[in-house]
Order: C-alpha cells, then structure tokens, then sequence
C-alpha cells in the first residue's frame, strides 16, 4: 500500500496549485452556461442532453453522451454554486485516486517494488494530464479513468477466481458494471472490456496468436472463450444502447474543428489521420509543447507523399509492429500443458508464468542490488515468480495504449479535434508501463552496476522532469488570459481570438482589436472572430465598421443569427427600417439544424423577433407588432430573459386598449423579473388609467427606489401627483439653497429627486422635491 499511497499523494502535490484557478474555456459552455447544472432545471434532463446541455438527438448535438460527469457538476453547483474552487478540488481527488489505482494495477504486473514505484510516479506526474485534471471539464476523462481501472481490476479478479470460487461471477458483474459507469463518465470508457479481453489471452493464459485458433478448434480453456463471449456481448450491447440513445446519427463537426475530416483529397485525409497517432506518441515522449486546442491549423495536413513528417509515420508504424511482432511470437522454451502456458517445465497455478528470460532470472536469485531494484528490496524468489514475463507485460501496455485511443483515430467515424490532449489520460496509462517495463528490462540485461544505476536514475529524473513541467504547465491554466497567451504559439488564430475575448472583458479596448486582427490575420474566415470585432467596433460607435465585419461574418457563416441581429440593431438605429425589417425576418427564419450551440442562436432568433416587434411597435403597426412577439415566445429558449418582450406585449394591448390583457403580460414581465423597472412604470400607468392610483403609486415609488437616478421614473410619478390633491413642494436652488415652500402646484421643468446630494450631478438651475 506504500506505493499507492506515495503516488496517490505525488498526485495531489503535483495538482495543488490548481486549486486557485478560474474556470478556463470549455468550462463556460459545460458549467457556467449549461442549464442541467440548475436547481430549477429537473436532474432528468441530464440522461436526455449532451455533455453541453443540448438534446443529445438533436441535430447540432456534440453527442458526447457523459451523464455522470454532469451529474457531478451539478452536485458541485448545489454544493458551491459557481465558485471553482470546489469543481477543482473535486478534479484533484479523482486523479489522486486514478493515480492508487494504477499503482495497484502495475503490482499485478510488475511486483511489489521499485519498479512499480516507478510507474506510479511516472503516472502521477505526465505533463500531458493537465488539462484533464487543470481544466475542469476534462473530469470526463478523469472520471471515466477511475472505472476504467476499478473495471480492469475486478476482471483480473474473475480470472484469478475463476473454477475456484462462485463469486468469480460476482467479480465479472462488477466488472460490467463499471465498465458501463466508465462510458457513461467518457466514451471511450468502454475500451477497458477490449483491453481486459487482452489481459486475459495474452497475460492471464499466456496464449500467442498462432495458439488461439487451435485452441478455438480444440475446444480448450472453455471458460476463457466464456468470459470472452460475455465481454463481448456486453460491450456490443452499451454500444448499440449509447447509438440509439443519441438518435443514431453521428456528430457533425465543422472543418476547421477537424480540417482533415473536410479535406477533399483521400491523399490529404489517409497521410493526416496516419500522422496523427505518431504526434500523440510525440506528446507523451516529450510534453514539451501543450496547448488547450489543436484545431484549425495547429497540426498543417499532409498533402504529398513528400512530406519529411511522413518518416515520422512510417517509423512510428515500423517501431509498434515490430514490438507487437517480438511480444506475441512464442519463445523458444515454452510448451502447452493442459491449456496453459508452461515455461521450464514449471507451470503457474494461476495461468501467470514464470519469466523466461533467463538472465532476468537469474538476476533474481542473487543478492545483489540489481535483485533489490528489480523486484523490491525483500522479495522471494517464490513471489516473483507469479509475475507475468516481460513480453506479456508489453502486450498489455500496447493495448492499453492502443485501443482507449482508436475512438480518437477517425477510424470509425470522424472526431471533433485534432488532437486533445486531455484524449491521452487513459492511454498514457499504457504508455508509463511501456516506459517503465522497458527500463526494467535493459536494467536486467546490462551488466556493469555503472549502467544498471545509470538506467534507474535516468527513470527516475525523467519523473522528476516530467513533475516540473506539470507544475509549471498548471500556471497556465489559472486563468483564461494565461492559457490563451500559452497557446499562440500553437493554433495562433484560436487563441488570440479567444485572448480578445478576454481583453474585451477587460475594457483593454485597443488590446483587444489588435488580438482579433492577429486572429484574422492567420485565419480570415473564422466567423466567430469577425463577429466579435464587428461587436468590439459597434459597442465604441464605429458602426460603419462593425457592419462590415457583420457582413463578413454572415458572408462566411450564413447561419451566425447573432451576427444578423447586431446589424439589425445598427440599421434601425439608423432609420434604415426597411433594411433593418427585412435583416430581423432573414434571422427568424435561420433553422437550428447541425448547429453547435442551438441554444445561443434560439436565444439570438427571439431577440431579433423582439426587435423585429419593437420596429412595428414604433411604426403604429400593433397587430403585426403581436404576432411577432407570439412567434418570439414560440421560439424563445429556457434561458432566455423575458421580461422585456413580456413588456411590450403589454405595450402593444395597451395601445390597442386591450387592458385586461395587457395587465396579464405586465404581470407576466413583473413575475419573470420583479426589479424590472420599465415593466413597474407601464403597469403603475395602466393602473393610474384605470383609476386605481394608489396601486399605480406603489408601482412608480417601487421604479424610483430600484434606480433613483432615472428620470422618466419621476416624470412618470410627476403625471400622477398631477392627478392627485397637490403636495408641498420644496424648492431648492444650488447657490441659494431654499428659496420656496410652497402648496401651490407647480409645472416641474426637471426630474424629481429625494435628497439634495445629487444636485452637484444635474444641471438644472431649479429642483423641486416633494416632500
């Protein structure tokens, strides 16, 4: 256990630095923005949406079905609401936790010693964790991890139990069990049912590839090919299960999400995807570049055969066949007896055989310090040799390796990434025991005690490196300016339009032009960023300007309703209506098909249906005025603010004096929004014309209390007082103070105001005040 714990601590160490940091870019969309995280939204809506909080069959849907990741974010947002520190400290638990585990399994493989040690730490420190474990939404990963491994590990307990015991089924349902928690964590959860099959064959029988049809053939180990059947079959099942719950359809993803998926040339897509896994491979050797995103341009295509990075393909394939091709092939001093593998005549009563290396053992009967590090400081002859041999170990670390990364391939169907990072959390489980199993072996096969040191050290200081780089890279996810800053380097575009963003946030006005330009200036048709700037430009009164970068926008994505809204705005303001009513209906009519965030552009629809009303409003056009916002209230989604459209509702019956209704939909504003002061003057001067005026002062006092420097609030109260017996009126001027009380009713030229500390604020020779 000193192992485990040891790792699991190095785990939270390395992590603790995150726990002051801000909710960073994904974050927005999956917590600060995602509706299911609510009280008020009911906790089944989880099981029907993405990870993102959109309909998991609708057509835009992302389709990452993860409902017990969300699940735990929205105990988190009962627990702390939006404070991140909790999302954070929950994030560095778990990976504490993945990190026991995955030392606990590499005991099973490699012994309770330093090696083990070693892989622990190994784990526990990848740079490539951290944006699973810094960045808050990569707990899908992290948490999927922890079944992955509580899976594995029951399903070696099934085997070690297996014709021995009848809980041995017992351990194969937990094993199920967590394998179907594990996907619904992350997809690619389901992996581990492929990987303990590989466990199975190849470590816990010791089978080699020309072995397993003759024992097919032969009928033997019965009770393998059982289990192996129900592997299968319940991984066929969660599959077919998941793919009819998200509608069966694919994801669709836009091309510059994953540039090679939309490339045109099979040439480009074959060399790309082929290129892909050798720069994962790269990231887990050395971590040195990372960055949040690898989209657009961050990886260029391979589009000729020419291309020098196809040498890194081919030798990247040549290395894993050949590794594959040396730990499958059968040794030379191996027989079968009895379905088992036996080496040296001597046969494991676990299906485990001994190793067959034999200078790694005898290494291990001298007492020597190659024997202390090889298999810890105590061991017996008689423990080691449970352990699985070398090359079964490799087998397992390359499917561990490979096969929770196939989803990620683009082999079976097209990913919304170029590379994640965060992808890399489970294989990199793979990759610490290739490490690791490899050191071990050339520190058994050198003989001078000079190298065999040379060789442990050499491990143990790339942990060491690797544990700098993890602290360091965490700084940059602090906060969202600083891991944008980190990223330019790497997909320049993405991120110095997300640093505007930031910027703009900011009020860094000129800082966060020039960072859409740079943006624009690697990527000129990215939508999102000409929007933004057209909105930059529009909010400092450069509305020439901003409806060309709209125009832009809308020219690269016709279907940007933000975009048609914000030049809506802009014409009308500028008495073009006609321009501006036909931009408001072209957006209403924009369906929500394929698109990524359906709930922004619904959002977006009503507001340009809203403004679209306000325009026949304003043109005496009351009946057209009503259909538009009926339709706005169609349309309007669940997080939509809707006190304002409510209002003019209002407005519209009352100008038709239709006054009951118009009281509904007043009413209706007030419950959507009890401080909304506009909504507390039209409803105050309903009640006034209908003669209820005490109701009517309630209202107008309540407007003046929530924004006392709003005029029209005291002009609105003023008409009113008109109404009533008069008051004593107080007038006041600023360089004579009192000059006047008086009974007498007068005629107000100005605003109304309670206290005379706002009169070195207003303009106005005269105040008067009722009092």
């Amino acid at each position: 256990m000193i192992a485990e714990l040891v790792s699991s601590v190095l785990g939270l160490a390395l992590y603790l630095n995150t726990l002051s940091a801000d909710f960073c870019y994904d974050d927005s969309r999956a917590i600060k923005t995602n509706q299911d995280l609510l009280r008020e939204t009911p906790w089944t809506h989880i099981f029907y949406n993405d990870f993102w909080g959109t309909l998991l069959t609708h057509s835009g849907s992302h389709k990452s079905y993860r409902p017990l990741c969300t699940l735990s974010f929205r105990l988190n947002h009962a627990i702390g609401g939006l404070n991140p520190w909790s999302y954070h400290l929950v994030n560095v638990l778990l990976h504490a936790a993945v990190t026991g585990l995955f030392t606990s399994f590499s005991k099973i493989l490699l012994g309770d010693g330093c090696w083990t040690f070693m892989a622990g730490l190994m784990f526990a420190s990848h740079p490539i964790h951290t944006e699973a474990v810094a960045g808050i939404v990569g707990r899908a990963d992290v948490g999927a991890s922890l079944f992955f491994l509580l899976s594995l590990l029951c399903y070696i307990k099934h085997c070690s139990t297996r014709g021995y015991s009848a809980r041995t089924w017992g351990w194969f349902l937990g094993t199920g069990l967590c394998a179907g928690c594990s996907m619904l964590w992350k997809e690619q959860g389901v992996t581990v049912l492929a990987v303990s099959a590989v466990y199975d064959v190849f470590v816990f029988h010791r089978l080699k590839m020309k072995q397993l049809l003759p024992a097919i053939y032969k009928r033997k180990n019965l009770s393998l090919f059982l289990s192996i059947s129900l592997l299968t079959f319940w991984g066929t099942s969660l599959l077919g299960a998941r793919f009819y719950w998200m509608g069966n359809k694919p994801p669709s993803f836009s091309n510059s999400d994953n540039p090679a998926a939309d490339s045109d040339s099979l040439l480009a897509r074959a060399l790309t995807f082929f290129y892909l896994p050798t720069k994962n491979l790269w990231l887990l050797l050395c971590p040195d570049t990372l960055s949040f995103d690898w989209s657009m341009d961050a990886v260029p295509l391979l589009k000729t055969v020419c291309d020098w990075r196809n040498l890194h393909t081919v030798a990247f394939y040549t290395g894993l066949l050949l590794l594959a091709y040396y730990s499958l092939k059968s040794p030379r001093l191996e027989r079968e007896h009895n379905g088992r593998a036996v080496t040296n005549g001597k046969q494991n009563a676990n299906g485990h055989s001994c190793h067959s290396d034999v200078e790694y053992r005898n290494s291990e009967l001298k007492p020597s310090f190659a024997s202390k590090v090889e298999n810890g400081i105590k061991n017996s002859v008689s423990q080691t040799t449970q352990l699985p041999s070398t090359e079964n170990i490799v087998v397992l670390s390359l499917s561990l390796l490979i096969i929770p990364f196939l989803p990620a391939t683009n082999l079976f169907f097209y990913v919304g990434f170029v590379i994640a990072e965060r992808v890399l959390y489970i294989p990199s489980m793979g990759f610490c025991l290739l490490i690791t199993v490899g050191a071990r072996a050339l520190y058994v096969k050198v003989q001078k005690r000079f190298l065999k040191s040379l060789i442990f050290y050499a491990t143990a200081t790339l942990i060491v490196f690797y544990g700098l780089k993890t602290v360091i890279r965490n700084g940059d996810w602090q906060n969202e300016e600083m891991l944008y800053r980190s990223g330019i380097k790497v997909n320049p575009a993405k991120a110095w339009g997300n640093l505007g963003n930031v910027l703009k946030s900011q009020s860094k006005i000129s800082e966060a032009e020039s960072a859409y330009r740079n943006a624009l200036y690697y990527r000129s048709n990215m939508a999102d960023m000409l929007y933004n700037l057209g909105l930059l430009l529009q909010e400092n009164s450069r509305f020439a300007e901003a409806l060309h970068y709209y125009k832009l926008a809308i020219g690269s994505r016709p279907t940007l309703a933000s975009a048609y809204l914000n030049t809506g705005i802009i014409l009308m303001n500028q008495g073009k209506t006609e321009e501006a009513r036909r931009t408001f209906l072209k957006c209403s009519e924009i369906p929500d098909e394929n698109l990524k965030d359906p709930h922004a552009h619904k959002s977006s629809v009503t507001s340009c249906l809203y403004n679209l009303g306000k325009l026949y409003h304003e043109q005496g056009h009351y009946e057209e005025a009503l259909t538009v916002y009926k339709e706005a209230i169609q349309k309007m989604p669940r997080q939509f603010a809707p006190q304002s459209l409510y209002n003019m509702m209002g407005e519209a019956y009352m100008r038709m004096s239709k006054l009951p209704e118009a009281e509904h939909w007043y009413m209706e504003s007030l419950r959507s929004k009890t401080d909304h002061i506009p909504a507390h003057l039209t409803y105050g001067k309903l009640l006034a014309l209908t003669g209820r005026k005490s109701e009517a002062e309630k209202f107008f006092l309540k407007a003046i209390e929530l924004d006392p420097t709003k005029g029209n609030c005291y002009m609105h109260y003023d008409r009113l007082a008109s109404m009533k017996k008069p008051k004593n009126i107080m007038i006041w001027q600023p360089d004579s103070g009192l000059i006047a009380y008086t009974m007498q009713q007068v005629s107000l030229p100005c605003c109304f105001f309670k206290d005379q500390e706002l009169q070195e604020t207003l303009k106005p020779n005269y105040y008067f005040l009722i009092i």
